[in-house]
């Protein structure tokens, strides 16, 4: 059963409502809809289920995207409404006739849908009772179909009972039985032939079999040819090897290349070193987004549109870019968005993302009117930018300062834990959060609770001896929730005021070692969890970015399980124009981008651009 429809505009006015169903939803399951599928560019999927205790929905929905109007509609998860998808679009097609901007009030169309709605249900019925009669059919015909089989795979018995029935063509019927009793009555027994066919088919078989062989034998005839090419070059292959000396043996030592020396020489020293030479952290700088990406964004529509004078000729084109369109299809969006498609994947967007990004985008332009004067390409790469501008602009504030001064107010330290998969810059990419806050006066603490991986302690002690930090180890194959506990501790009596949590690298199908991190997020419960990722990553990192919040959600004891709450991009001085692992990663969490590093020095850390970022993946 039905138990809503809506119609609101996409600002959010509601305009009707069925007034006959008036069931009560349980949960907000139209406001979580919008919040999380149709603002987060997910609007091209079929449906959208939602899941609360006590309450689970199905919901669907359609556009009139010229007139702004949004059609919704709710039923029982478990129900299989097969009349929903017509409803829907006979409602749309009805109410855009009577539809006035000024109105805001539509009760005349009560009657109008219940109509609408008798309609459906009985085509829905209509169907239903087809495909039953439809089915006995189907099912005396499997029987018959059996009976076949059965009749051929009993053979001996059938064939003996026909020869006795059967006894007018004389030998022939004799040599069919005794073909027939050696097991070769796989085919149609017919009078005076079945000898020639079984006879035939042996022949072809035993050719075939024959011409089969040989040219085996003559492939591996080949292989072992090539194969001894290959053995011949690599044995050819060592004694290319003619590099004896080593550039850096030769090249005169470095004056001071090792700061991991004995802390007896004066740490103060070293610090002012650190700070004279690394100067001002990247994340307080403003970056200029350069007007290249503009001019060769402008330069790119011209090429889709060559495209489009191609298949509809010049004339065509021309006269609808001056008299405009009446309203876009999918066969008018499909050329844009392929070329959009495979631009994105270019830039490192995962391939699933991009797609769903295109039915968003097509779902969203989908019989809207085209103006005069405008490109279709055009219109589809404006539509685009702006839903990559809503994906990656933080939803929520990002101002880790203020969250830190807020938390030093109420007397506690603010906790950051740093995740990820092994060698993406987890310890590196810390040090240098760890060096931005030391610039805005915040007293910093770090917690060495990758207890896993040799050297990660010491690494940590390095870095926490260069930046004059204070560390909190307990050494290896220590419980990591068990040392982040005690170093909020030591924290709090120290008067720290961000406590940044190293852990070990995993990934994300380790479930021993997802099973501890799941604990030490509960046992702790930190204010921040960042997930570091590469930038290099392509389809990967959908992998380890939804499978690392499933893991936390499944193997966490709380009823209510933390989740990643933002992500650090590394690397990305390395990727040029391939930034297309940030959109997926936001696209696949939610999470917003809240650094990036850029470099191997401690200011090597900014913010995202987010303009710069769409610029270049649509250029």
């Amino acid at each position: 059963m039905l138990e809503q429809l809506l119609i609101f505009t996409r600002g959010g006015l509601i305009l009707w409502t069925c007034k006959e169903l008036g069931n009560a939803l349980r949960g907000s399951p139209i406001d979580t809809l919008i919040r999380s599928c149709l603002l987060e560019e997910r609007s091209g999927a079929a449906s959208f289920n939602y899941d609360v205790p006590g309450a689970a929905y199905t919901l669907k929905w359609t556009f009139h995207n010229d007139l702004g109007l949004v059609f919704v509609a709710v039923y029982q998860k478990i129900l299989h409404l097969l009349y929903v998808d017509e409803l829907l679009s006979m409602v749309k097609q009805e109410f855009s006739e009577i539809y006035d901007p000024k109105r805001t009030v539509y009760n005349e169309f009560d009657n109008v849908f219940q109509q609408l709605r008798k309609e459906a249900e009985a085509r829905a019925e209509e169907m239903k009772k087809s495909k039953q009669v439809s089915k006995p059919v189907n099912h005396n015909l499997g029987k018959k179909q059996g009976q076949v089989q059965k009749g051929i795979m009993d053979g001996g018995n059938q064939k003996k009972s026909g020869a006795e029935s059967g006894n007018d063509s004389g030998d022939g019927d004799k040599v069919n039985s005794r073909a027939m009793e050696n097991g070769n009555g796989r085919s149609k027994v017919s009078k005076g032939n079945g000898v020639v066919q079984a006879n035939g088919k042996e022949n072809r078989s035993s050719d075939s079999g024959a011409f089969d062989v040989n040219k085996l034998q003559k492939l591996r005839a080949k292989g072992g040819k090539k194969t001894d090419t290959i053995v011949k070059d690599s044995k050819a292959e060592p004694t290319k090897k003619a590099k004896k000396n080593r550039v850096w043996d030769d090249s005169p030592k470095e004056s001071k290349l090792d700061f991991t020396d004995p802390m007896c020489e004066n740490a103060n020293g070293n610090t002012a070193v650190v700070e004279a030479v690394q100067g001002e952290s990247m994340m307080d700088k403003e970056e200029i987004v350069s007007s290249d990406s503009e001019t060769e964004e402008d330069e790119e529509p011209g090429k889709d549109s060559k495209v489009e004078a191609k298949k509809k000729g010049w004339f065509s084109s021309m006269f609808q870019s001056i008299a405009g369109k009446a309203n876009l299809d999918k066969a008018d969006l499909e050329p844009a968005l392929k070329a959009l498609k495979d631009r994105l994947m270019t830039k490192n967007v995962a391939e699933e993302i991009a797609e769903k990004l295109c039915e968003s985008v097509a779902a969203s332009l989908e019989g809207k009117k085209l103006g005069s004067f405008t490109r279709i390409s055009s219109t589809v790469q404006a539509a685009m930018e702006e839903a990559l501008v809503r994906i990656l602009t933080p939803k929520r504030s990002i101002d880790i300062l203020r969250d830190v001064h807020a938390a030093k107010e109420q007397g506690k330290p603010y906790v950051v834990v740093f995740v990820g998969v092994n060698g993406v810059g987890k310890s590196t990419n810390l040090a240098k959060v760890a060096y931005w806050l030391q610039q805005h006066k915040v007293n910093v603490m770090m917690a060495a609770c990758d207890t896993f991986r040799s050297g990660a302690v010491e690494q940590l002690r390095t870095h926490a001896r260069r930046l004059q930090v204070p560390i909190f180890e307990k050494g290896y194959e220590k419980d990591p929730a068990i040392v982040a506990k005690e170093a909020i501790q030591e924290a709090n009596r120290n008067g720290s005021d961000v406590v940044l949590v190293d852990t070990a690298g995993r990934m994300q199908d380790n479930e021993p070692l997802m099973r501890a991190l799941s604990k030490l997020i509960y046992v702790n419960s930190p204010d921040l969890i960042l997930f570091v990722g590469e930038a290099l990553v392509g389809n990967d990192a959908v992998d380890q970015l939804s499978k690392f919040n499933q893991k936390l959600g499944d193997l966490s004891p709380s009823p209510n399980p933390r989740l990643i709450d933002g992500i650090l991009l590394t690397k990305f001085d390395t990727i040029d124009d391939k930034v297309g692992a940030a959109l997926s990663m936001v696209y696949i969490s939610g999470a917003p981008v809240m650094f990036v590093g850029c470099g191997q020095s401690y200011t090597d850390l900014k913010k995202l651009n987010v303009k710069s970022i769409v610029k270049t993946l649509l250029k």
